[in-house]
């Protein structure tokens, strides 16, 4: 399975949070590690996971979907955090 760094801006129109919040949930590895800002782990492309959500958004909205490498580095999360990040990368 590859990580996935998933990123939206819901703008003004509809703001469907609870739609895109409980899509990314249903993915058995997921982490909302901040805002509008989550990190799943899962078998799909970035094109299906974008497809996927893209019913939630409206015509203003952005979202981004990317395949994370494997290298990275962050500040001030748990322990706990910070193995699953290990764990998951």
């Amino acid at each position: 399975m590859a990580a996935f760094i998933v990123t939206y801006d819901l703008k003004q129109q509809g703001q469907n949070y609870k739609c895109i919040i409980d899509k990314l949930n249903a993915y058995p590895t997921h982490w909302h590690i901040q805002g509008s800002v989550w990190i799943i782990s899962t078998d799909q492309t970035a094109t299906a996971i974008r497809d996927n959500l893209q019913s939630c958004l409206d015509s203003n909205d952005n979202l981004f979907v990317g395949r994370l490498s494997g290298e990275a580095a962050w500040f001030g999360f748990s322990e706990t955090g910070g193995q699953w990040l290990r764990d998951v990368l």
